[in-house]
């Protein structure tokens, strides 16, 4: 039968009356929004329902499936222990999407589990489904630390595996939305907490899924979300298909905001075939931005390009600036796709001949050395996006006083550590955050006296 409605939806464990012990009337708005998605559900009789949620076990690279025959849990981790479930998993789905994982050499499978357990980011929505629907099968999935087009392209897994079992399935994202949009609540405010609430209740309200990658990661995490992830796989889990959406509500009465929305399907749209769109998109960018970047950014891709392919270490080529092959200095190379960081790899000070050595060097190290992420492959090499630093001369300071974000980097030292994190950097809005990530870099502890250093950038784009 296919997915044959998705739904967005919150988690948090007040919404509960056993836990919220009354507290839960703040959230009187979500809970009636919560029990008319349950009663469509209900209607709808799925086979199986497939929950993403944040709160199952979560890898830096890699989605993992909930395995085994059946999972219990309960709220007594929050003073709840009576409320229980004991849910049985959908096998034979769960290796459908193992084996479609396998085939298309996706990081997602049944390895892994730390705690076979039900987290509250599935049994919040259990408890509102089971009071209506006794019946179906669940699937549940966690979030990884991957880029929002692998979540994406689980999602559209999940798709395919179901049209191969023949199951009707429904779909549920769970997520609240940012944790920052209160000075009373127990995060605190950021501005950036309201307007991703804004954006994400209009876009998940227009099923305009394309535009869920436009989040930039940087954004997310100061608006400190923790559903997008989980939205991006349902819409995935949509993907090539016309959908209707209704938005029931939102709320962030407690500083975390909660928003529920319907989805469901009206047959083929090719036009809704958002990765393809997203990819399309990215290589026309990336093309441009080679275009038009200056010789020091060009070497790097050229160096990229030829190493990843199999071509091996470029020479210096003929018709570089004068300054790139005589002077000397120290260089990074960063490396994006898709918004998300790849690979950046780079040298304090001069270690080759020259600049241009420097470049190729640290190049071919960021694409293929990086030990934060794996070797990038040549399927990869239309969508990189490259810039260049290079480094200035690095001065002692005093204080931090005498640091500034933007335009300093920051070395910091403690004996034979040493640590370095270049200015202008996204997300790193302020001098202590810039040297906490340099000091973490160089495994410096919180009391070890350190020594600070400066310097300057000229970044190559």
């Amino acid at each position: 039968m296919g997915i044959i409605a998705g739904f967005m939806v919150p988690h948090p464990p007040m919404i509960v009356p056993a836990v919220g012990r009354g507290s839960e009337a703040q959230v009187e708005e979500t809970a009636r929004a919560y029990e008319k998605v349950a009663e469509e559900i209900a209607a709808l009789c799925p086979e199986t329902i497939v929950i993403t949620s944040p709160h199952s076990i979560m890898y830096a690279d890699y989605f993992h499936l909930s395995p085994g025959s059946s999972a219990s849990g309960s709220f007594a981790a929050f003073r709840a222990p009576s409320v229980s479930f004991d849910e049985h998993y959908d096998e034979e789905l769960v290796s459908e999407i193992c084996r479609l994982a396998d085939e298309e050499e996706f990081p997602a499978g049944t390895l892994g589990e730390r705690d076979a357990s039900l987290d509250h980011g599935t049994m919040v929505p259990l408890w509102f489904i089971r009071n209506k629907y006794k019946d179906g099968k669940i699937v549940r999935i966690g979030l990884s630390g991957l880029p929002l087009i692998d979540h994406y392209r689980l999602g559209q897994l999940i798709k395919q595996a179901v049209e191969n079992t023949g199951r009707r399935v429904v779909m549920i994202a769970s997520g609240d939305l940012s944790h920052k949009l209160q000075e009373y609540g127990p995060y605190g405010y950021v501005p950036e907490g309201p307007e991703y609430d804004e954006r994400i209740m209009d876009v998940m309200g227009r099923a305009a899924f394309g535009e869920l990658f436009d989040f930039d990661e940087s954004f997310c995490d100061r608006a400190a979300e923790c559903g997008h992830r989980s939205f991006v796989i349902m819409a995935g889990a949509f993907d090539g298909t016309a959908v209707t959406a209704e938005r029931l509500s939102h709320q962030d009465i407690t500083g975390v905001g909660y928003g529920i929305c319907t989805f469901y399907p009206e047959g083929p749209d090719d036009s809704r075939r958002f990765l393809e769109a997203r990819f399309r998109e990215a290589e026309l960018a990336a093309n441009e931005r080679r275009k038009n970047a200056d010789p020091y950014v060009k070497l790097a891709y050229a160096a990229v390009d030829a190493y990843v392919s199999g071509r091996g270490k470029i020479s210096v080529p003929d018709g570089l600036p004068d300054e790139m092959l005589s002077r000397r200095a120290g260089t990074f190379v960063s490396i994006h796709e898709h918004g998300a960081l790849r690979g950046c790899i780079g040298t304090i000070g001069p270690t080759r001949a020259s600049i241009a050595e420097e470049i190729i060097g640290n190049a071919i190290s960021a694409s293929t050395r990086d030990p934060r992420f794996p070797a990038i492959t040549a399927d990869e090499l239309p969508w990189l996006e490259i810039s260049v630093d290079v480094l200035g001369e690095a001065e002692d300071i005093d204080s931090k006083d005498m640091l500034d974000v933007k335009r300093y980097g920051v070395i910091v030292t403690s004996g034979l550590k040493r640590g370095l994190l270049l200015p202008d950097l996204d997300g790193v809005d302020t001098v202590d955050q810039q040297i906490d990530i340099a000091k973490q870099k160089a495994g410096i502890g919180r009391f070890e006296k350190y020594k600070l250093q400066r310097f300057e950038v000229i970044r190559h784009i």
